[in-house]
């Protein structure tokens, strides 16, 4: 079943645009000039049962644009108290005057039937401190607002918003202008192919307009382009886009440091499974799809918003919401399975999972040595990893010499990928940790040892 629900045909009804108070914001001027060196991305959080469900904004941060580490432990740096109290798809724009904003629809958890013709926003001078927090009126309709983009249209001299909406029996993309995000003009229809369509994202490059959105009838993506930006004018010219599975939240970031783009995509089976395409050339309309390896999305992330910042502002956000307490272990030749505790043994498994804190670790000095390193559990905080007949499992510390030995290891350059981890053990030093069957064990490990071996002892410490 699709994520998001096909509505009952909403009736006519005049439209009248309010704002609740907030201070009046600069009018747009030029943009600062910036050298970007860095990603900030917005989501909410779901997980496969829900347990992650978190429906307040949250950040992560790349130097990269792949590999995310998430902000303020993964919790909520706003939270919305006014409508449903909760979002989804939130959206970071830089406006004209190099300050933020950002939208969000009003939806508090998964009733696709629930009505509400606002959005959430907030300004920030700084995506460190949210102001101004408002809702936004957009419609008068017995439908929804979702998944809000906003970009500058330089003819007009405003902003257009763009979220979906149900009109004639089904989602299509309409659109607001504004210049304060605090009023906006009555809508209008953007983009309507005739079928269910939700989710527009935007980019320009050289000169053409491309919006990438997803057919909700089949949730897959295609993408169209315009000359200009005016509603109406968008037309398709890619084939339908798809991991194998259903898919949609496309957002689109250029590389800072390469003539490459990257799009993202959601899915819902299971919950919360980024993929990331990329290209050298969007006009062309075609996405290579990359291997998991490449990227990390931010733990039980959920419809990513993208913007690229600075490289003081990445700084400064690390500075303000610190990074992880945890960290999670990812596999180099099963780059979609992480290591977690399961049962006390210690295995990779596909993400996500529930309970997903099954794959939060400490990295701690050693036990043993200090210069090596301990792996405490976050959600069992007195037990960690150690080997028992060379098989890795998750113990209580019983304060011996023994178990400190078993639950120290080396950080080594990794075997297939020397920018990735192998983990060599501390009293069995020619054996390091690797899966077999998927679960985790210490065998020897050297130059000489096959391909797969090598593969199966390589992981990746990140977030």
């Amino acid at each position: 079943m699709k994520r998001r629900q096909l509505l009952s045909a909403v009736g006519k009804a005049a439209v009248v645009i309010g704002a609740s108070s907030a201070g009046a914001l600069l009018r747009p001027g030029t943009a600062a000039a910036a050298t970007y060196s860095g990603y900030a991305m917005a989501y909410f959080t779901e997980s496969p049962t829900m347990a992650g469900a978190n429906y307040g904004l949250h950040l992560a941060v790349s130097s990269d644009g792949l590999n995310w580490t998430p902000l303020n432990q993964n919790n909520p740096v706003a939270t919305p108290t006014l409508g449903s109290t909760g979002l989804r798809d939130p959206f970071i724009l830089r406006k004209q005057d190099g300050t933020f904003v950002v939208m969000a629809t009003d939806l508090k958890g998964t009733d696709w039937n629930y009505q509400s013709q606002y959005l959430h926003i907030w300004d920030s001078a700084d995506l460190r401190t949210f102001t101004g927090y408002r809702l936004l009126k957009v419609h008068s309709l017995a439908t929804h607002a979702w998944a809000p983009e906003a970009y500058w249209d330089a003819s007009r001299g405003q902003y257009a918003v763009v979220y979906s909406a149900v009109s004639g029996g089904h989602n299509i993309l309409m659109v607001n202008y504004t210049t304060d995000f605090v009023t906006a003009s009555a809508p209008q229809v953007f983009f309507d192919p005739g079928y269910d369509t939700i989710d527009g994202s935007f980019v320009s490059v050289n000169g053409v307009n491309y919006m990438y959105y997803k057919n909700n009838t089949n949730s897959t993506l295609l993408g169209t382009r315009s000359s200009s930006l005016a509603p109406g004018s968008f037309s398709g010219y890619t084939s339908a886009i798809s991991p194998g599975r259903g898919v949609e939240a496309p957002n689109i970031v250029k590389s800072n440091s390469a003539d490459v783009w990257y799009m993202w995509g959601d899915t819902w089976s299971p919950n919360g499974r980024f993929f990331c395409w990329q290209t050298s050339d969007v006009a062309s309309g075609s996405w290579t799809l990359l291997n998991d390896r490449a990227y990390t999305q931010p733990l039980n992330s959920k419809h990513p918003g993208l913007t690229p910042i600075t490289a003081t502002e990445l700084t400064n956000l690390v500075a303000k919401w610190g990074n992880p307490a945890w960290n999670r272990i990812k596999s180099y030749n099963f780059p979609d399975r992480y290591v977690r505790h399961a049962d006390d043994v210690a295995r990779i498994d596909p993400y996500p999972f529930d309970p997903y804190t099954d794959q939060l670790w400490t990295l701690v000095p050693g036990l043993a040595d200090p210069a090596g390193v301990s792996f405490r559990s976050v959600n069992v905080p007195d037990r960690y990893l150690r080997h028992e007949n060379y098989a890795l499992v998750l113990r209580a510390d019983d304060g011996t010499a023994l178990f400190k030995s078993d639950a120290t290891f080396y950080r080594t350059a990794g075997f297939a990928d020397s920018s990735w981890t192998s983990f060599r053990s501390y009293n069995f030093p020619d054996r390091y940790i690797r899966h077999w069957n998927y679960e985790l064990r210490i065998d020897p490990v050297s130059s000489a040892s096959t391909t797969t071996v090598k593969q199966d002892a390589t992981f990746r410490v990140g977030y």
